[in-house]
């Protein structure tokens, strides 16, 4: 399935990249299984997405848990916990 991901603030700004289309394997289908899978990317990808960093979700513009689902065609945004207006 292939998704949007979006990238905000200084997670934008640490791995370099606005946003991205992902084809994912059969085996994510939460935000939470995604993070593993971008964590697994290595270099700032692995201390961004790192399991002890509070990284906020969001699917298809609604703030959603790490349990979400994510399906084909769905936009996956990332912040961090605090993002200043």
């Amino acid at each position: 399935m292939k998704i949007r991901l979006l990238f905000f603030a200084s997670l934008r700004e640490r791995l370099g990249a606005v946003s991205e289309e992902l084809e994912l394997p059969a085996n994510v289908k939460t935000v939470a299984t995604l993070r593993e899978h971008l964590h697994g990317r290595g270099g700032p990808w692995a201390e961004v997405f790192a399991p002890n960093r509070n990284v906020r979700a969001a699917v298809n513009q609604d703030m959603v848990q790490p349990a979400a689902a994510i399906k084909g065609g769905d936009e996956v945004a990332f912040f961090p916990p605090v993002t200043g207006g």
